[in-house]
């Protein structure tokens, strides 16, 4: 729930409504002026004996809400089921402890500060206004820019499809090593981006990004060679390259650790989208064929750039620093939001992990700070998940518009029948993020998800020369529309962090793993293997198996980890914990009061 930071990022079904930790604030926005700081709530220990310390609220403050969020749907936050929207949504937390607050203060220079009130209250029906405001404002743009991104990353395919590699002299062999290299740049690039965001901001940065690569984007209008193929592979995975992890802890400024994944998972619903609607751009533009004298799939990469060029410049211009820095002469002098919806955002945010005020948007890393946060040894469970998850489905969904073609289907026909994998990927995708939010589960909705795909890859196997091409199809679009977890892995990686400095090398960390593992993926089908890469398959199948063995140890490894420090924390006397809250030098997911998600 909301205020609690050392469950927020943990298994919240174990916490009660009660008990509450924070991480930061501070005592220049913390106003306890009230002259009765009386007790009137007094929190007891959680189910598993873990107690952060009795909170002695003034009985002179506003009071909490009387429920927690209980219910997280698809799209907006609605509050819990039969409850007044009139009545107050604040959720507890030591804010309303004016001893506690003080052990967590905010750095100086934190963005929002002017905005943090620890008497701030606001309603149900204040909180549904503003989620839905900043879903509108914030991510919505968000999916528009990755959509952008999807089209010149995504559109290779489709140029493929349009006999680019014999245009070109191209064998499977050279467009299989134009991947990797995009690959390699891509995942080189994510920390040194990541940095470079952090210093300037996301609102800078990822603009900047945007319209650099659809220049090169655009270039590839004029490909004549194989060199010229390798080197705007090279480029693109270069100028990508930590784009999605700019965006992700962009979207954590604005939302709250339980909001988070369900908005990523839109986010990723955005990349299925943006895969429809350029099938249909494809389908037409490889129609020019001929205009000018040029092949199809130059048209296709000279539009589709322009495209994300003038998003990338809309973006310079639409996208906010922080909540509180949205007056522009674009956005408007006023701003997106007044200044009661701006104490709400800032507040709710921080009440729920109040890590997130531990640095300024703008400010860089340090070597110190940049060297703890990759060495962090808890976070690479889920770097190993990312390394591993999507292999077994990467190959097939790669080399789908070949394999379609090789099965005597036309140009066109192909590049309309990636259509129902992808909308299925898209209902499936939203539905798994649902019920890991639902049920408070990552690893084992995980599992599911590979045996989805290994259920798939099985039949693919054993298929020969002789079966039906529409069975194939079939078994090939079903095997691609499995519940992705990607989102859900993403917000595990912010929430196991549980700083900025760590959630800002971490979310690139986890891409590069991502990168990497796609790096694999990329030599399993080989030129001798095909057309129906028996061998490949074969070897995705162990990987896929491999798989459901890493996500039950990546559960077994956090709940263990969780149960040390449960024994530690039960063991220390009030006082000991007092102390250790007060004077502790532990940070991030190393606090003894933290717990990871699972």
């Amino acid at each position: 729930m909301p205020g609690d930071s050392f469950n927020r990022a943990a298994d919240t079904s174990s916490v009660t409504s009660a008990e509450k930790d924070i991480r930061f604030a501070s005592d220049k926005a913390l106003d306890y002026s009230s002259d009765d700081h009386t007790s009137v709530s007094s929190f007891e220990c959680d189910e598993n004996g873990v107690r952060a310390g009795k909170l002695n609220i003034p009985v002179d403050w506003p009071p909490l809400a009387a429920h927690e969020p209980k219910k997280y749907y698809f799209w907006n936050f609605h509050g819990p089921k039969g409850v007044d929207l009139d009545a107050i949504a604040t959720q507890p937390s030591v804010y309303d402890d004016p001893e506690k607050a003080r052990l967590y203060q905010p750095l100086p220079t934190y963005e929002n500060l002017h905005r943090v009130d620890p008497k701030a209250r606001w309603t149900w029906r204040e909180e549904i206004a503003v989620v839905r405001k900043v879903d509108l404002r914030i991510m919505s743009w968000c999916a528009v820019m990755f959509m952008a991104l999807q089209l010149d990353r995504g559109n290779i395919s489709q140029a493929v499809a349009d006999n680019m590699l014999d245009d070109l002299h191209l064998t499977t062999d050279h467009y299989n090593n134009g991947n990797t290299i995009f690959k390699v740049f891509f995942l080189v690039s994510e920390l040194p981006s990541q940095l470079v965001s952090k210093k300037l901001g996301p609102d800078r940065w990822i603009p900047i990004q945007m319209f650099s690569w659809s220049v090169v984007a655009m270039c590839q209008f004029w490909l004549n060679s194989t060199a010229s193929f390798y080197i705007t592979r090279a480029l693109l995975g270069a100028l990508e390259g930590g784009f999605i992890a700019d965006v992700c802890l962009y979207l954590s400024y604005f939302y709250t650790g339980v909001e988070l994944p369900v908005r990523l998972a839109y986010f990723w619903a955005a990349l299925t989208v943006s895969e429809i609607v350029a099938a249909f751009m494809g389908f037409g533009i490889l129609h020019m064929r001929g205009v000018q004298g040029k092949e199809g799939w130059r048209w296709l990469f000279l539009v589709e750039g322009a495209i994300t060029a003038c998003i990338g410049i809309i973006s310079w211009l639409l996208m906010p620093p922080s909540p509180t820095k949205t007056a522009s002469w674009f956005r408007g002098k006023d701003g997106w939001f007044t200044p009661r919806e701006e104490t709400i955002i800032v507040n709710r945010v921080l009440r729920d992990d109040p890590s997130k005020g531990d640095m300024h948007n703008r400010q860089s890393l340090d070597f110190q700070m940049f060297w703890r946060s990759l060495t962090d040894y808890d976070l690479w469970p889920i770097y190993i998940i990312g390394l591993m998850f999507f292999i077994p489905s990467s190959p097939v969904d790669t080399y789908l518009t070949l394999t379609l073609r090789s099965l005597g289907f036309t140009t066109f026909e192909t590049t309309l029948m990636v259509l129902p994998k992808q909308f299925l990927h898209l209902i499936f995708l939203l539905t798994v993020t649902y019920i890991s939010q639902r049920y408070n589960d990552r690893a084992y909705t995980g599992i599911t998800a590979q045996i989805w795909i290994l259920a798939a890859l099985i039949p693919l196997r054993v298929f020969g020369a002789s079966t039906n091409r529409w069975a194939k199809y079939v078994v090939t679009t079903l095997l691609l529309s499995y519940p992705s977890t990607h989102a859900i892995q993403v917000g595990w990686t912010s929430r196991n962090s549980n700083s900025v400095r760590t959630r800002t090398v971490s979310a690139a960390m986890y891409n590069m793993f991502c990168q990497l593992g796609g790096i694999v993926a990329s030599y399993i089908y080989r030129q001798d293997d095909r057309p129906l890469y028996h061998r490949g398959n074969s070897v995705l199948i162990g990987i896929a198996v491999l798989n459901v063995f890493i996500y039950i140890g990546t559960k077994f490894y956090y709940v263990a980890r969780n149960k040390s420090r449960d024994n530690k924390w039960a063991a220390l006397t009030p006082e000991e914990k007092d102390n250790y809250l007060r004077n502790t030098k532990d940070q991030g997911n190393k606090r003894l009061d933290f717990r990871f998600a699972h």
